[in-house]
């Protein structure tokens, strides 16, 4: 903390704070729930934004993980503004799939969500015409406080062998965003997703009109779904510093891209992954006692897992066409 006030106090106009972590692992999300408390406290109006990166279903780190991530969501839902999801999996098969990498490695991994990341905060760091700062993430994305974990996509995702053969038009890179190969978590793939809101982040080159034309492409196939009280739906941010590639990176230097911020009802898919493996062993009480041993009391299982339930509950109702559904908000 007195590091963190540190780097305050140097600052010329203070934003906010983004954090890494991940929410599957000790560090990650004991730790960083703690330091989140402690930096509501110290800089109350400030925005606090994450970069989170959320346990897969398949590849696990840890064997507590979905207790982790659990307690860490609980913890945190008030204290963050907007959290950016990210899973292994996905970027594992991203890697796979999308730049043919046999065995992705933890750099290779991280090399993708750096350049994503990139793509989000370039608004922060260059001057633009349309920029978008920290507190329109909120603005523009967030429709209910508790709904504030968008999905992210980035385009184009594409390795040097194949860079020549990929078109790189504005229409084709804003359509790819939406295709579940692009997207930093799985979910959605029930066909039940809608959308609420999203923010295009664009870098390069572009003209307005392009993009326009674009979301209207996107708007006409009807293939994506807006929640029916989100008519509008879309934000733009355009900054015309070209992407830096990572050097001797995995993916092809190019001389513009598009990052996505998107909240979606299919993020409840996400939560209920975790929620399962949560209850299966929350019911034999496994390994409960090192968290009461660390001097946490258990009822602050059940209590977390309560508010996962509701998340989830809050996620599907935003998808419910039925105005009646959305009456659950108005305490907001």
């Amino acid at each position: 903390m007195e590091a963190a006030r540190q780097i305050a106090e140097d600052a010329d106009n203070l934003q906010g704070m983004i954090l890494y972590h991940s929410y599957g692992g000790g560090t990650g999300s004991g730790v960083a729930a703690h330091l989140l408390q402690e930096l509501a406290e110290e800089f109350p109006r400030k925005c606090r934004l994450s970069f989170s990166v959320y346990p897969s279903p398949y590849l696990c780190t840890s064997v507590v993980e979905p207790y982790n991530t659990v307690l860490m969501t609980h913890r945190t839902i008030n204290l963050m503004e907007c959290s950016f999801m990210m899973d292994n999996q996905a970027i594992y098969n991203i890697c796979s799939s999308r730049l043919s990498i046999e065995r992705p490695s933890y750099a290779n991994l991280n090399q993708l969500i750096s350049q994503v990341v990139s793509g989000v905060t370039a608004s922060l760091r260059f001057g633009g015409d349309l920029n978008v700062d920290m507190s329109e993430f909120q603005t523009n994305l967030i429709p209910y406080p508790r709904l504030h974990y968008p999905v992210i996509s980035f385009a184009p995702i594409i390795s040097c062998e194949s860079v020549n053969h990929e078109k790189l038009d504005i229409g084709a890179l804003t359509k790819t965003l939406f295709e579940p190969d692009y997207q930093m978590v799985r979910c959605g793939l029930s066909g039940r997703d809608k959308y609420m809101a999203c923010c295009l982040l664009y870098r390069g080159h572009i003209l307005p009109k392009d993009i326009n034309e674009a979301i209207a492409s996107i708007k006409a196939t009807r293939s994506i779904r807006f929640v029916d009280w989100c008519p509008t739906g879309f934000k733009i941010g355009i900054n015309a510093m070209a992407p830096k590639m990572a050097p001797d990176g995995d993916l092809a230097p190019v001389r513009r891209c598009v990052t996505m911020l998107a909240t979606r009802t299919a993020v409840s898919d996400a939560w209920s992954n975790i929620d399962e493996k949560f209850d299966m062993m929350y019911r034999k009480r496994a390994f409960v006692h090192w968290y009461v041993g660390e001097g946490m009391e258990q009822f602050e299982f059940s209590e977390a897992r309560e508010n996962l339930a509701s998340l989830e509950m809050d996620y599907r109702e935003a998808g419910l066409t039925d105005s009646a559904s959305q009456s659950d908000y108005s305490e907001y």
